[in-house]
């Protein structure tokens, strides 16, 4: 009974210490259990919520990178240089382009534009044109200023950085002529007691560094941070209810201070926060009593969501990637991801080491920014968009396109010879065959082509997209439509057409052009009353460069507006030599386009003490062609200094008798191509017949050009020209010579009048 009793206790010390063994255990499990559970749905929302932390913080960077990128789309154009550094601001043209564009396209709330010497020349706040910039930019200068000295490269350690996105996109570009000399900043400020982006960004050329005069302007920018702005980042976060406010709400809100860059606080985000963890301590904890199955059915939705989670991030990874290669317009890979393409096929070239090819097609639409110009962007991205599938059309399936941006494409063929080169070229021509329907209107585009192939005329895809390039402007050169083959001699061309540039600008500074004169003679008493100023070169290495190459490359590189301030100069400055004659001097449509023409004649007048009547400014009918409104005010206010004013060439524009009628003249030139040989042709002696009786009756003097023989002479004299000009009386002399020639001419050859015009009447009725 004893022994009984005592296995009872036993047994019963022994159940109580399994029962509790058990029930610790169990207990402990159970706590265990709780705790790890606990501590996973704990440790994922607080891993969510500052991953959220972080992508708010991205999302802002990315804003002020965003701020950035929308304004260096026109900050850095050759365009927005001329405008604003020109002498006089043109307000309409800041406004469309710079102040209503950036307010209404992308929401800025205020632009401003300082110069050089960082003061506000252009306001724009709220959409509305600011007439006191400086005024408008006090009101925010404690800000504006520490963007625009950070622009200048003066940057604060002490500020947060936000602009790196943006620093590093366009390193990729440091070869591009406006990322690689252009300034910006982008911070976060209280402005108005409100966190707003603040950004400033060089106003540098695209294409031109010539046209930057001085420090670069700055075009500087604020968008405010509102509710419309962080709905917008919250979409993008998928977190639509992030707010900024000025305390934090509580009640299941997350808030996080707000920080300007510099230090100062200026609001908490608030947001309904995702707590990925929330249902491990919903869901999973009450059902720990259901068991193992439970416990596997919870472990399951948790894997199953975890699954998607990372898918979906996964997708999130790729679509970025994506966007970062693809062009968002036409969904083309971009420049980026071509030359990463290209770099492949190369090495892949490398490797093989057999006879195969990488040809490389470089296509610019033409006269792109005409259409642009004349119907508006959203026709040239419609454009765009018809050249895309055209151009995936005519290549193969194996063929890689690209946009360059702007009207630029580019495509990478794997070839095996110069055959497949032409044929790739031929297809892509053919795309831009048929007419394109914009807006109800039948255009004829056409399009240049450069080609290269791998690894003939490069190794490297620098220097295979350079070639390229020169190609491409070989194509434009010889007067666009039409596809050019790389070849070395291009390169030496472009090369040497440098070399002349370079030695071209030296020339004008160091003043080592001359001006040769030919004379002009008068019919009435055939006596030389005046003279042409032609510009001359001889190169120190090359001997004697001709006008037509060096003008033509002075044109290309911009060098126009000096080369034709360095001519008047000489010209009013040898005139004085010759005081009883004419001096006729030609201007180009660049000077009216470029430069201060009537600050500059004025001056000019002033420096040499010139009488402006003694001097002819010759222009051609492409001055009256472009912008005609603005160069037919010109003109009058040149001939109002006392210039009188030829219209030279006579015959090879467009509209030469609707000019005669609608501009004052002083004199008209027959261009050279009517007088040679007037005597063969009767059609040619009609027309300088018509045209001299036009010009006589209109009370403008008529000069003809080229007369090379005594019969043209005769011919010229007889249908009623003033004054001839052509090697037949004189080539053009250099200025020491011009007193002896006139001397010479005026003394010892004076024809008989009489019998010159006799000869003419026979000439004209053979």
């Amino acid at each position: 009974m004893l022994r009984t009793a005592v296995e009872t206790v036993h047994f019963k010390n022994d159940l109580r210490r399994l029962t509790l063994v058990i029930g610790v255990a169990l207990t402990c499990f159970g706590v265990l259990l709780l705790a790890v559970v606990a501590f996973a749905g704990w440790s994922a929302n607080r891993t969510a919520e500052m991953r959220e932390r972080q992508l708010v913080e991205n999302a802002l960077n990315q804003s002020v990178s965003r701020v950035l990128n929308e304004a260096k789309a026109i900050a850095w154009w050759d365009e927005a240089v001329l405008n604003v550094q020109a002498a006089r601001l043109d307000i309409d043209w800041l406004q469309n382009n710079i102040g209503a564009y950036f307010n209404e396209t992308y929401g800025h709330d205020e632009i401003y534009v300082v110069n050089g010497d960082n003061q506000p020349i252009y306001a724009n706040v709220g959409g509305e044109f600011q007439p006191a910039p400086g005024q408008a930019y006090a009101r925010q200068r404690d800000v504006l200023d520490q963007v625009v000295r950070e622009a200048r490269g003066s940057r604060d350690s002490r500020l947060h950085i936000r602009d790196g996105a943006f620093t590093s996109d366009q390193a990729r570009y440091d070869h591009l002529l406006g990322a690689g000399e252009a300034g910006w900043s982008g911070h976060i400020f209280s402005v108005d007691g409100a966190p707003a982006v603040v950004a400033a960004i060089a106003i540098v050329p695209s294409v031109d560094a010539s046209v930057l005069v001085g420090e670069p302007h700055l075009m500087v920018s604020i968008v405010r941070i509102d509710a419309a702005f962080m709905a917008d980042v919250g979409r993008t976060l998928l977190t639509p209810d992030l707010t900024v406010a000025a305390r934090c709400a509580g009640g299941g809100f997350t808030c996080q201070q707000f920080l300007a860059d510099d230090g100062a606080p200026v609001g908490q985000f608030t947001w309904t926060p995702k707590r990925p963890g929330q249902s491990l301590l919903i869901f999973i904890l009450p059902l720990l009593a259901l068991g193992v199955f439970g416990v596997g059915l919870l472990t399951a939705i948790i894997l199953g969501r975890l699954k998607r989670a990372s898918l979906k991030l996964a997708d999130s990874e790729r679509s970025a990637i994506h966007e970062a290669k693809h062009d968002p317009l036409s969904g083309l890979p971009n420049r980026c991801h071509f030359i990463e393409k290209l770099q492949e096929d190369l090495d892949r070239l490398v490797q093989t080491r057999d006879n195969s090819r990488a040809v490389v097609a470089y296509i610019d639409v033409d006269r792109f920014k005409d259409i642009n110009d004349t119907l508006g962007h959203h026709a040239g991205d419609t454009l765009i968009m018809t050249m895309t599938a055209r151009l995936k059309q005519a290549i193969g399936q194996e063929d890689f396109l690209a946009r360059f941006g702007g009207d630029e494409f580019a495509v990478l063929r794997r070839a095996s010879s110069l055959e497949d080169a032409v044929e790739l070229a031929d297809r892509l021509r053919g795309a831009f065959a048929e007419g394109f329907d914009l807006h109800s209107q039948e255009l004829r585009i056409t399009a240049t082509i450069g080609v290269v192939i791998a690894p003939d005329h490069g190794g490297s895809p620098h220097e295979l997209m350079r070639h390229a390039d020169i190609a491409l402007y070989q194509g434009k050169a010889q007067g666009r439509d039409r596809t050019i083959v790389f070849s070395a001699e291009m390169a030496v061309e472009v090369e040497q057409r440098r070399e002349i540039e370079l030695d071209l600008q030296a020339a004008i500074e160091r003043g080592e052009l001359a001006l040769h004169y030919q004379p002009l003679v008068s019919c009435s008493d055939h006596r030389i009353r005046g003279l042409e100023a032609l510009l001359r070169w001889r190169h120190p290495d090359k001997g004697d460069i001709p006008p037509g190459v060096f003008v033509s490359i002075a044109e290309e590189a911009g060098l126009m507006p000096a080369l034709g301030a360095y001519v008047l100069a000489r010209a009013f400055a040898e005139a004085k030599a010759w005081p009883e004659l004419e001096i006729a001097i030609n201007l180009s449509p660049v000077q009216f386009r470029h430069v201060d023409l009537l600050g500059m004649l004025r001056r000019l007048i002033a420096e040499h003490d010139v009488d402006p009547s003694r001097f002819v400014l010759e222009v051609t009918e492409g001055v009256l062609m472009e912008s005609s409104d603005r160069n037919l005010q010109t003109l009058e206010a040149v001939r109002g200094l006392g210039f009188k004013v030829a219209l030279d060439d006579f015959g090879t524009g467009y509209s030469s008798l609707r000019y005669l009628c609608d501009t004052r003249f002083d004199k008209i030139k027959i261009d050279r191509a009517f007088v040679s040989n007037v005597h063969e042709r009767k059609r040619a002696m009609t027309i300088i017949q018509a045209v001299v009786t036009l010009g006589r009756g209109l009370g403008m003097a008529i000069v003809a050009e080229g007369v090379e023989t005594e019969a043209e002479a005769s011919i010229m004299r007889l249908v009623g020209a003033t004054e001839l000009q052509g090697y037949y009386f004189s080539p053009a002399v250099p200025a020491e010579e011009v007193a002896a020639l006139v001397r010479a001419f005026n003394t010892d050859s004076q024809p008989n009048m009489q019998a010159a015009n006799s000869d003419a009447r026979a000439l004209a009725r053979s």
